[in-house]
């Protein structure tokens, strides 16, 4: 931890956005471990890194050789000299698991899982996950060309999805944080918990250039600048990928989502972004490069669109480009039943998505013969090869994407089976002390009048209130446990705020009432406000100003006599408007994950504030989208902004 410097507030502002103002430096090294046929080990692509790089960085500033390797695409295309037409269809193809069976991944080799939102075993725990996955690993290892099956899940903030598992802040608040070497670490051990889980394909990390705050997934971007999500991603993806001694973690990252989703008219999931290439290329491409660049082995394509044309339908944009010319090797994946989604009957949206560049497909049956979807699917994406709608080489080439990016990761290398012993780890103190670590890092003091903070120690007594104060799902936020995630304390493992408090004050220290109502003895308030949690579309939102209920516990607070602290639990900047007035210091927290006491280092003063804004916050709604360079800039706080004491 960093000692007290002051108790007087200082503005910190560093160096411009172009360089990724302030962020702090890394050691990371080499390149990622590209497996051979055999051995997995190393490959051919591992180096030792220099000095220095963008934004601050030391470590090596990109990876040498080619991904993937000779090694892989040579074993890539001996098992394709193999296989039969259902067998290549069935390898591109990815199932839910409730529609799908360790059996039928032996008989028809499919190539990939996934969850959707919410979808667990019935023992949600790391061993639970663990030997679920199992079953489907043995049942693709005994099929015929035993091709191993890798299992896709949305890890965004930590592998949330699993009970007991350490939840990091959302990338928003790493973002803040402008710590490329913590993010790099939060990688690799988002990485070991989801080895230990059997996840070995995060659809992870969210590299969109988020420029307008009504979207409901500003809290899974880094930022609104292209440099500070190329440099975050980047990191992220390194660790993801790489273990500490530079080999693969057995993890493939999936930076999403491919082209532009964080620039969507007003904000709406899936629709169109504005601007011509130029714009599109230097605002939402940067990222993709960086990503490139630690040779990324899958992305996942949006469901918005560019000039009216889907994404997953846009060869332009994902062959032609990103392919062909920035020479991504490994494998497009489509989003959520994506391409069932174009108006188009099945056999022509499938086509039309392949014929692209979509290589792989996400599918999922609603219906009450969801059973039917592998066989249904199979018989389409077969019928695409036999009629001549797509090419033969069209669907080699998909599969030799996805095989020799399975190679790279080392699952033929592998035993097959989790490793229990990562298992044994998921959730662990040394993890969870990242975790803390991150939220300490990602705090952004916005106001200190009066030097209200740092509170404490010795004698404050607090009056604890807020909807976000005794809850740990809602520090979570979305893709937490659930989809949308959900208010309560259902994180098991997880330190609330209200326990947070408690743990250094004592409970007989700390007043709690959720209106501010509990005030008696108390000589300052704390009021944790801020958005209860929402996943993608649904958090799509029109008015981000603070709720007239959750204004009314502060000013009850401030009525009181007390002297006034906000915490503000958000994934995106809100309109303070209705709490200014009655707020004597302001913290944004974004949405901090499992390690609530990460807040309390913070206020009591054990680390002193370092994070920086990695948006611009608006005055008003009438200002939304406001974003750094704009004309005519005049935020109510400016990117890069934050107090420290």
């Amino acid at each position: 931890m960093r000692s007290l410097l002051a108790v007087s507030s200082v503005l910190l502002l560093g160096a411009s956005a172009a360089t990724v103002a302030g962020c702090k430096s890394s050691s990371a090294a080499g390149g990622m471990g590209g497996a051979t046929a055999t051995g997995g080990q190393g490959g051919e692509n591992a180096g030792q890194g220099g000095q220095g790089g963008p934004g601050g960085r030391g470590g090596r500033p990109g990876l040498t050789g080619t991904f993937p390797t000779k090694t892989c695409l040579d074993m890539a295309n001996d098992l394709i000299a193999q296989m039969t037409l259902d067998e290549e269809v069935a390898q591109i193809m990815q199932l839910e698991r409730l529609q799908v069976s360790p059996a039928q991944l032996a008989q028809y080799g499919i190539g990939l899982l996934f969850s959707q939102g919410g979808s667990a075993p019935m023992n949600n725990s790391p061993s639970g996950w663990a030997d679920m996955t199992d079953a489907f690993r043995q049942g693709a290892l005994t099929s015929r060309l035993q091709i191993p099956v890798i299992y896709g899940i949305d890890i965004v903030h930590g592998v949330g999805p699993v009970k007991g598992a350490t939840v990091f802040p959302h990338n928003i608040g790493l973002g803040a944080s402008r710590d490329i070497a913590l993010v790099e670490q939060i990688g690799r051990v988002t990485a070991q918990e989801a080895a230990g889980c059997g996840l070995d394909f995060p659809f992870s990390p969210v590299v969109a250039v988020a420029r307008d705050e009504r979207w409901g997934r500003t809290y899974e971007a880094f930022g609104e600048t292209p440099e500070l999500a190329s440099e975050m991603g980047a990191a992220l993806i390194r660790g993801l990928q790489l273990d500490d001694n530079l080999k693969t973690t057995g993890i493939i990252a999936g930076a999403k989502h491919y082209l532009g989703d964080g620039g969507t008219a007003m904000g709406k999931t899936g629709a169109d972004t504005a601007g011509d290439e130029t714009m599109l290329r230097a605002l939402h491409l940067t990222p993709y490069q960086a990503a490139l660049a630690e040779h990324v082995g899958t992305i996942m394509v949006s469901y918005s669109s560019w000039q009216g044309v889907k994404m997953h339908i846009n060869k332009p944009m994902l062959t032609d480009l990103f392919k062909d010319q920035l020479g991504f090797g490994g494998f497009a994946a489509s989003d959520f039943n994506a391409c069932y989604q174009l108006g188009m009957t099945n056999h022509d949206g499938l086509g039309a998505c392949l014929n692209a560049g979509v290589d792989t497909f996400m599918v999922y049956d609603f219906s009450a013969h969801a059973f039917s979807i592998l066989t249904d699917t199979m018989t389409v994406l077969k019928t695409l090869i036999t009629d001549g709608t797509v090419a033969q080489s069209r669907l080699d080439d998909a599969v030799r994407r996805v095989l020799a990016v399975k190679c790279e990761m080392g699952a033929f290398a592998s035993s097959g089976l989790v490793d229990r012993s990562l298992t044994a780890q998921v959730g662990s103190d040394e993890h969870r002390a990242v975790a803390r670590q991150a939220v300490r890092e990602s705090l952004v003091v916005l106001k200190n009048d009066g030097n209200a903070l740092p509170l404490s120690k010795d004698t404050a007594i607090v009056a604890l209130a807020g909807n976000n104060a005794d809850n740990a799902g809602g520090q979570c936020g979305g893709w937490t446990i659930t989809w949308q995630g959900q208010n309560g304390n259902i994180v098991p493992g997880a330190t609330n705020i209200r326990q947070a408090f408690q743990g250094v004050l004592g409970a007989d220290r700390v007043m709690y009432s959720l209106d501010g109502s509990n005030t008696a003895g108390a000589n300052v308030a704390v009021a944790v406000i801020g958005e209860s949690p929402y996943a993608e579309g649904m958090g799509d939102r029109t008015d981000l100003t603070i709720d007239p209920a959750q204004a009314a516990y502060v000013q009850a607070l401030k009525q009181a006599g007390l002297t006034t602290v906000v915490v503000l639990v958000s994934g995106r900047p809100m309109i303070l408007d209705p709490i200014l007035p009655y707020a004597d210091a302001i913290v944004a927290a974004w949405l901090p994950g499992s390690e609530g006491a990460g807040v309390t280092d913070v206020l009591f003063g054990d680390y002193h504030p370092t994070g920086k804004l990695p948006h611009s916050w608006p005055r008003s709604m009438a200002q939304i989208p406001i974003n750094m360079g704009d004309a005519n800039y005049d935020p109510l706080y400016p990117y890069d902004y934050g107090l420290t004491y």
